[in-house]
Parts: structure tokens; C-alpha cells; sequence
């Protein structure tokens, strides 16, 4: 069931790109939006390791 606090992010992209997409989240056993979601948090994971956390609400 859809968590109703959590923020919605719309994105485009080229189909060749949703298709790699699906294609390693499907290799990982994820689905196409649980793999964004990993790739999201590795994303911040490596950013907070290099430049310290990032505190809600914060803004740069």
C-alpha cells in the first residue's frame, strides 16, 4: 500500500534509457522504481560519506 506522507517524483527519459533501466533492476531483482529508489540512496550514501550528513530542511 501507497505510503501517503511520501513525495511523488515525475522524471522523463528516453526510452533506450527506461529499457537499460528495467533491464539491471530486473537483473538485481528490483523493479524499475524500487531500483531509482537505490540508486537515490547510494547517491546520498556516497555524497554524506564525502561531504558529512545533510539535515532535513537544510538548504545550500
Amino acid at each position: 500500500m501507497r505510503n501517503k506522507t511520501n513525495k511523488h517524483l515525475g522524471i522523463e527519459v528516453d526510452p533506450a534509457l527506461h529499457y537499460k533501466l528495467h533491464y539491471i533492476a530486473k537483473y538485481e531483482g528490483r523493479s524499475g522504481n524500487g531500483q531509482i529508489l537505490h540508486l537515490i540512496r547510494q547517491c546520498i550514501r556516497d555524497f554524506e560519506e564525502k561531504h558529512g550528513p545533510i539535515s532535513q530542511g537544510e538548504e545550500k
